[in-house]
């Protein structure tokens, strides 16, 4: 997946402009950004702090590396009854 060229600290920080009064087109184009992205990062960090956005990346990976450790699991208990049976 592609990174962001942006951090969460920088995400919030326009989340946060835009709470305190300035439009939202002009928050998109004085960041380089499309109203489409910044919809997107207000409906996943909307609300959060900078420290709770870096909890829910670190509890993202975790996620994303236990997920590849299952697939990786139930492969080998495929393989390993196929050669049983």
């Amino acid at each position: 997946m592609k990174r962001s060229r942006f951090s969460e600290e920088q995400i919030i920080a326009m989340l946060k402009e835009r709470e305190a009064g300035m439009a939202t087109a002009d928050v998109c184009r004085r960041h380089g950004i499309s109203s489409a992205t910044f919809y997107k990062w207000k409906s996943k960090y909307g609300g959060l702090e900078v420290s709770e956005a870096r909890r829910l990346s670190t509890l993202e990976e975790e996620n994303n590396r236990l997920k590849k450790l299952l697939a990786e699991a139930m492969l080998d208990n495929v393989v390993l009854t196929r050669r049983a049976a």
